[in-house]
């Protein structure tokens, strides 16, 4: 059973290593030129019962406590004015939550558990074609062809596998403006103690300026705004950025001021709710190919459950790897359904002009129910 996976973020990565457990070879077809060849991103949290399950699959559940920040759980919520709305902090030092860890650590801690061969580097898909004989012509950008009996597509919200399931089209959500502040502790030691350890978010009407904190001690600021007809290059530039911010409190808006020149904007799809496709034997999609929901924090972890799941199935029916997928498919996608509506609606209570009240009451505990009189 020759198995390629197209796509080595962390849906495919999971795979393949869960799938090595059970002694079951894959081979990760990426396109970038190495593990260090583009940046990865910011923090995740993973959730006990979709990421962190799934790195208990993976046997690596001791590696991501040694690598992950309990710490970085806190989060706070404030107005433009700078008055705290909410202050979370987790117990110290417990795993009992949803610790964060930087992207690229999960992806390193990920490459480092398979065999060196499991990961083909500089291979960009540009085209897969049926055989005759069942399974998959892959051709890679330069020419370069490889079959295989089955393929899933772990390549993410461009995936090129996933048209050969369904014709889906995505719908713009919102727009996400990145930036960086290296070095933050030295630098800017005031926007250090502003942001802690964890998770910040500065919530006004229809906009939010959020910054976290990195394990390589830096701070990386994210500006959520609207699905606007603007081109996103109109947001590369900081002082329109900080013009979008006029009337701020000045200590919030530093974060913007603080930052790095690289600026990177860009626009937020989400796949429709509810989206599915006639299972076709050989062939399927994890992750973001599968269910491209708004950034809010299921994306990693479902990408990692699905992979789970998957190589479960695979594991467990051998023989008939056919049958396999579509009981994957049909359990992710009932999975899936409510996650993405819950996705859907967040996203757009954080860019409500409601948003501050809404996200304090999302965040407040509820008051204990009295125990009925007996």
């Amino acid at each position: 059973m020759r198995i390629a996976i197209a796509g080595g973020g962390l849906g495919g990565l999971t795979l393949a290593r869960i799938l090595h457990r059970h002694g079951i070879d894959a081979v990760v077809y990426e396109r970038e030129a190495s593990r260090s060849a583009r940046s990865q991103g910011g923090t995740l949290d993973l959730h006990p019962e979709s990421g962190q399950q799934a790195l208990a699959e993976a046997g690596l559940a001791g590696r991501f406590r040694s690598e992950a920040r309990p710490e970085g759980e806190e989060h706070r919520i404030l107005d433009p004015a700078g008055r705290t709305l909410v202050h979370h902090k987790p117990q110290p030092g417990s795993f009992s939550g949803r610790p964060e860890i930087d992207r690229r650590v999960l992806r390193d801690l990920l490459l480092d558990s398979l065999p060196s061969e499991a990961v083909t580097w500089r291979h960009r898909l540009v085209a897969a074609t049926p055989r005759p004989d069942g399974g998959w012509k892959l051709t890679f950008d330069g020419g370069h062809h490889i079959d295989c009996d089955i393929l899933i597509g772990a390549d993410g919200a461009r995936s090129l596998v996933r048209p050969l399931l369904t014709d889906v089209e995505m719908s713009y959500v919102a727009t996400l403006v990145e930036l960086n502040i290296s070095d933050v502790d030295r630098r800017h030691p005031d926007l250090a103690e502003l942001v802690g350890p964890g998770n910040l978010w500065c919530v006004g009407v229809n906009q939010i300026l959020s910054a976290q904190r990195m394990g390589d001690g830096s701070i990386r600021v994210g500006i959520s705004l609207r699905a606007e007809d603007r081109h996103v290059d109109t947001y590369r530039d900081k002082r329109v950025l900080l013009d979008m911010f006029g009337g701020w409190a000045p200590r919030l808006t530093a974060l913007i001021e603080a930052s790095d020149d690289t600026v990177t904007p860009r626009r937020i799809e989400a796949m429709p709710i509810g989206t599915r496709w006639s299972s076709r034997p050989g062939i399927t999609l994890i992750g973001d190919a599968a269910h491209l929901m708004p950034p809010v924090g299921e994306g990693a972890n479902q990408a990692m459950l699905d992979a789970a799941e998957l190589a479960g199935q695979l594991a467990a029916n051998p023989a008939d790897p056919h049958s396999a997928i579509r009981t994957y498919e049909e359990a992710m996608f009932t999975r899936i359904q409510a996650i993405a509506e819950m996705s859907a609606r967040v996203q757009s209570m954080m860019l409500s002009p409601t948003a501050a009240e809404d996200m304090v009451r999302f965040f407040t505990p509820r008051p204990a129910e009295p125990a009925p009189a007996t």
